[in-house]
This record gives C-alpha cells, sequence and structure tokens, in this order.
C-alpha cells in the first residue's frame, strides 16, 4: 500500500482484527454483487470504501423512480438507466482506486458459475427465491462463500454460508418457498434495505480477512418495526439436494 492507501484505510487498519494484513486481503479480493437494488447499493458502496479492489456487480433491469426511496446507489438522474452501471459509477466516485466491473445482464447456468468461479466472494442482492437458489447452487459447486439477505416490510434476515462449509442456503429454504411476496407486492420500509446491505458488507469484509464470526449456521432477524432483533441456528439438512451430495461441500 502507499501513503495514500495508509490514509484511506487507516481507521480500518486501527483494528487488531484486520491490520495491514486484512487491508492488503480486501485490496486483492474479488467479490460478485447479485442485484444492485436497495440490498446491493450500500454493499457496492460500503464495500468499495472499504477497499475491495475489485467488484463485479451483476443487474439487468433499470432503475425506475419507485426504486430512488431506498436504492441509496441512484438517483433522479439515474432514472432509466441499468442498475449495475448506475451503482458501479457511485462505488467507482467512493473510491477511484477499486477496479469496478459492470455486468448489465441476469446471471444463470455457465455464466453465473463462470463468474462465481472468478469471486473470492458473492453477494446475493437479489429479490427472487429462483434467483437466490441458483446463486446458492453455484457457490457450492464452486466453493464459494455466500453472504445473503432478505427484506420485506420492516422485516430483514441475513446469513452467511462458508465455502465447503454446511449449510447452505437451500437448507434453509425448500424451493416451495417460491412463492413468496416480494417488495413490490407488499412494500418495504426504506431505511431497512440499507441496514440489510450494511450487514452483508460487514460479513464479506470478516469472511475476506478471518475477521471475527461469521454468521456461517446462523440466520440474524431483526423486526425493525418493533426494533426486536434475534439469531437463529441453522442446522444442515442431511438431504439437502445442493449441499449433501456436493463433492466441494465439507461434512
Amino acid at each position: 500500500m502507499d501513503d495514500q492507501q495508509l490514509l484511506r484505510y487507516s481507521r480500518q487498519i486501527m483494528l487488531p482484527e484486520l491490520d495491514i494484513r486484512g487491508q492488503e486481503l480486501l485490496l486483492a479480493s474479488t467479490v460478485l454483487i447479485v442485484g444492485a437494488g436497495g440490498l446491493g447499493s450500500p454493499v457496492a458502496l460500503y464495500l468499495a470504501g472499504a477497499g475491495v479492489g475489485h467488484l463485479v456487480i451483476a443487474d439487468d433491469d433499470a432503475v425506475e423512480t419507485s426504486n430512488l426511496q431506498r436504492q441509496i446507489a441512484h438517483c433522479d438522474a439515474d432514472v432509466g438507466r441499468n442498475k449495475a452501471a448506475s451503482a458501479a459509477s457511485a462505488a467507482q466516485a467512493r473510491n477511484a482506486d477499486v477496479q469496478v466491473e459492470v455486468l448489465d445482464q441476469r446471471l444463470s447456468g455457465t455464466s453465473l458459475e463462470a463468474h462465481v468461479r472468478r469471486a473470492d466472494l458473492v453477494i446475493d442482492a437479489t429479490d427472487n427465491f429462483a434467483t437466490r437458489f441458483a446463486i446458492n447452487t453455484a457457490c457450492v459447486t464452486q466453493h464459494r462463500p455466500l453472504v445473503s439477505a432478505a427484506v420485506i416490510r420492516w422485516e430483514l434476515q441475513v446469513t452467511t454460508f462458508l465455502a465447503g462449509g454446511r449449510p447452505c442456503y437451500r437448507c434453509l429454504f425448500a424451493e416451495a418457498d417460491d412463492g413468496r411476496q416480494t417488495c413490490s407486492e407488499t412494500g418495504v420500509v426504506g431505511p431497512l434495505p440499507g441496514i440489510g446491505g450494511t450487514y452483508q458488507a460487514v460479513e464479506a469484509i470478516k469472511v475476506l480477512t478471518g475477521a471475527g464470526e461469521p454468521l456461517h449456521g446462523r440466520l440474524l432477524l431483526l423486526d425493525a418495526l418493533r426494533m426486536r432483533q434475534r439469531t437463529l441456528s441453522v442446522p444442515a439438512d442431511p438431504g439437502c439436494p445442493v449441499c449433501a451430495t456436493s463433492p466441494s461441500a465439507g461434512r
């Protein structure tokens, strides 16, 4: 690191759990952020600020006026613009030293697996179960850690799945759950995705640097309306069709 980087990241370097070694690990890391909306916006901004060296942001959607209430990487001038491109511009403006790559497409199949394989960690910032299941399968198959979050109304959930470990996202939710409602159908309070994305950014920094205890095997739940938070244990499903049979998943 040069003098400017030492100054920029000095508040993180002060932390004994990170130090210079942790910051160097962040600078050398690649993170794939799938989704550049309410969750992906704060993730992209905070990971860029923290000095994650390479961010890959994927989203095929365009910014709409109804997004601006909560998707903080976008502003009025971005309406109609691709979300991944808009979030990338915001992240780059926060830290010009970070390399930000735009994927203005919906990742699936071999394309999803290829981009997951390139990353050191994957952020699931999507809003539907089908995509979450696909991301989870790719992360298990490609042996990559995954940080997942979801928000709706006043409710937030966050968890982390480590590479080669169990449980995985499929242990937590069955595919029959794919009919659940989304924010566009039931609403969401504006700051809640910001809280969720911030939690995801913290978890990503911990996993990439080895600091602290990630939420692996635990699900954090927040009821923001009553401001109550709890953490539940998530056991591995012995019959999980994804991680129980994958040769890359630890037993």
